[in-house]
């Protein structure tokens, strides 16, 4: 256990004792002071520990040093490290709940005093202080306050820099009726209007060293997909855009006592920067053991680590050295069709997902998504002398896709298309539109093959197998634990084990980190017979995901369940909102700002006529403007697909729209098209540049072809910088 899990669990355990201390011994008039010495003498346990708290995690900068350990998702239950520097003196104020300070580092002088008028006077406090109550809190030292007691904090010159541990009844950022005092004329005004509150810090070679230590985090890059991909990231930073926080974070992150370290470019301020408010939204979600990396991607890049451009890159990257280790066999596009005009024996299996298969293909190609290769291959390609060709847009699914076949023992001659659909257009050739051709129920050969062919590769592999008391067991241990079932959509849809989620096999091994965000976690999985499960669990392992299992269980009926898995937390839900129904903006859109928080590539494919484009994160800075360029607004409509995302950002559109009322299209985008109305084209009003998503090659508009000859240029280029990078260990099956 390092440092940081041990003051995480101290935290975690302070706050568990303290909530039963209240609730034992509330009366009709709030908490009693007994109970509050009580909570008291945990802290000051706590805070003798000043090793879990180095000065360096909470520095005192130009936003403050008020620093969040932990916070219920109800604010309840607030407690933080705040830092002082020699000098520091706060004007005497009151609370409005229970609060306990208790010293760490240095000295911190408390000033307590006793209030004279009766409160009847609006603006006005009349205090006088009481010298046998003061106390100078050093180590271990502490000293309480109930709702209504008054006090002044000044940090001694002599003392230096000092850190203490504040912990309240409910958050700085909502005690509205703090007042502090003027001693000379007794008036009151409101205490901390905006409390700063602030996430610990690491440095980058703090962050360094978690990578490679094998320690269980989650590391998470918080802004936009295509700033990410863009201007580039860690090698294993996961993006979870604050954008789309609430929506992703639980899928990406199901426990919410794994670490978890954020991080942004590193250039936007400590309070307002968009990790630090990424933290405050994952405290309200429930997570609780929460760092920020200093400096964000410029520190990362000026300490002279890797930067990596694009997105899923570790998956992609570990398909290049699957390639390079392996020697896998591949084909160019032309000589592809020439067997093609020759009437060569052959089948052309496509392993990416429907959507993307019926957007572009091979013509004749047959779609069979990655984990579904080896277990449908015998009822593609029966003839062992017919050739089997695997391909994918690019070039990773091509390649995990027929080394899957190779290493599964496939008597077939098996290849990869080099360079997949792209390096079929690159080749002047033409691409079916519109194809859905693929496989059927599967037939006995084939599931004996496949049976076989999964028993072998789990034995050489030594993949781990659990039945449901094993299962029962990792899940009792706690910690980051990620249950997926690997099979097809289609077949998930009709029943699945409660508690897993869906994440085909192919899209598993192809895009690890849109489904498993903390590094080194633990993951089960399961399908019907183990062989997809088994067969992408092989790959996993091979990414260095070492405690991976696969789930042998048969279950009964009972136990399976058609609803989808909860997308939040327990007890998280989308806030109410003012809603306009599709008609009604339709005829107010002259006077109304109509907002799109959609990504940028689905807004240009389509939006109400007038909307704006913009990014949620940014709307502070955007909305003024957009006020500002289109004039005699009434009302203000956020747009997004479902209304989801538009609801979760109506207070922040709200704080930056002053006056102008805020509502939410009812039913977005969706019900915008359902009913019919006009819909409007092209990057036509843009409050931020389209740099929220990553485009795909074939995405863009003009320039098609130089955008996928770079993106293959990128991925054949990752070999050599993940070595140097130094953070992957990769260990690749030969099979033979």
């Amino acid at each position: 256990m390092n440092l940081h899990h041990e003051r995480s669990i101290a935290v975690r355990r302070l706050v568990d004792e303290a909530r039963l201390i209240e609730r034992e011994g509330e009366s009709p008039n709030g908490l009693q002071r007994a109970s509050l010495d009580k909570i008291g003498g945990l802290l000051a346990k706590l805070a003798s520990r000043a090793d879990l708290f180095p000065l360096a995690e909470f520095p005192l900068g130009p936003d403050g040093g008020i620093y969040r350990l932990s916070e219920d998702p109800d604010h309840r239950f607030a407690l933080y490290a705040s830092a002082g520097g020699a000098g520091k003196k706060v004007p005497p104020h009151n609370h409005t709940t229970w609060a306990i300070i208790a010293g760490v580092h240095g000295a911190e002088r408390n000033v307590v005093y006793e209030r004279l008028d009766n409160g009847d006077r609006e603006g006005f406090v009349q205090l006088r202080e009481s010298p046998a109550k003061e106390k100078t809190l050093k180590r271990g030292d502490v000293i309480s306050y109930l709702p209504d007691d008054f006090h002044h904090i000044e940090t001694p010159a002599e003392s230096g820099d000092a850190l203490h541990l504040q912990f309240y009844g409910l958050s700085l950022e909502h005690l509205p009726d703090r007042v502090s005092v003027d001693m000379a004329t007794g008036s009151a005004k409101r205490f901390m209007a905006k409390a700063k509150i602030l996430t610990p810090l690491l440095s980058v070679q703090q962050v360094k060293a978690m990578l490679q230590s094998g320690e269980v985090f989650a590391f998470f890059d918080v802004r936009e997909e295509g700033e990410f991909s863009i201007k580039g990231h860690p090698l294993f930073a996961t993006p979870l855009p604050l954008s789309r926080l609430e929506l992703r974070a639980f899928p990406l992150l199901p426990d919410p006592q794994t670490r978890i370290v954020l991080m942004d470019s590193g250039e936007e301020g400590q309070w307002d920067g968009r990790a630090n408010r990424a933290a405050a939204r994952l405290s309200q979600l429930g997570y609780s053991d929460l760092a920020v990396m200093n400096g964000g991607l410029k520190a990362w890049r000026e300490a002279g680590y890797e930067v990596f451009t694009g997105v899923n890159v570790p998956s992609k990257a570990f398909g290049e050295v699957v390639e390079h280790e392996n020697d896998t066999p591949r084909i160019d596009a032309a000589d592809l069709q020439k067997l093609l005009d020759a009437k060569t024996d052959l089948v052309i299996l496509d392993s990416r997902p429907m959507p993307e298969f019926n957007n572009m293909s091979i013509p004749g190609g047959i779609d069979c998504p990655g984990a579904e290769l080896v277990y449908r291959a015998k009822d593609l390609a029966p003839n062992p002398e017919t050739l089997v060709v695997v391909n994918c847009a690019g070039r990773t699914r091509s390649i995990i896709g027929a080394q899957s076949l190779i290493n599964a023992g496939l008597p077939n001659k098996v290849i990869a298309l080099k360079n997949g659909t792209m390096g079929w257009h690159l080749a002047g050739l033409q691409v079916a539109r519109g194809e859905t051709r693929s496989f059927g129920p599967q037939g006995a050969e084939a599931a004996k093959f496949a049976q076989a062919a999964a028993a072998n590769i789990a034995a050489k592999m030594k993949v781990k197998k659990i039945d449901k008391s094993g299962l029962a067991a990792l899940e009792a241990t706690g910690g980051a634990l990620y249950k997926l079932d690997v099979r097809d959509p289609a077949e998930y849809a009709q029943g699945h084990i409660k508690g897993f989620r869906h994440a085909a096999g192919g899209q598993l091994v192809q895009a690890t980190d849109q489904y498993v965000g903390a590094r080194n976690a633990t993951i089960v999985l399961h399908d019907n017979d183990g062989v997809r499960a088994t067969m992408t669990a092989h790959w996993l392992m091979q990414m260095n995901w070492n405690e991976t299992y696969v789930l042998d269980h048969t279950p009964a009926p009972s136990e399976l369940t058609t609803e989808p898995e909860p997308r939040f937390p327990a007890g998280f839900g989308l806030p109410e909102t003012d809603s306009v129904a599709p008609a009604k903006l339709a005829a107010s859109l002259g006077q109304t700002l109509v907002v799109d928080l959609d990504s940028s590539l689905r807004y240009r494919d389509g939006h109400v006529p007038g909307a704006w484009f913009a990014v949620r994160a940014n709307l502070a800075r955007t909305i003024p403007e957009m006020l500002q360029k289109q004039q005699g607004v009434t009302r203000i409509v956020l747009v997004s697909p479902d209304g989801e995302i538009a609801a979760l950002a109506t207070s922040e559109a709200a704080d930056a729209a002053g006056t102008v009322p805020v509502a939410i299209l009812e039913g977005g985008m969706k019900a915008w098209r359902d009913a019919g109305r006009e819909i409007e084209t092209g990057h036509t009003r843009m409050a931020d540049p389209p740099t929220d998503v990553w485009y795909r090659p074939y995405d863009f508009k003009e320039n098609i072809e130089a955008a996928m000859r770079q993106y293959l240029e990128w991925e054949v280029d990752l070999v050599p910088q993940v070595s140097r990078d130094g953070d992957a260990k990769f260990t690749v099956y030969r099979p033979g």
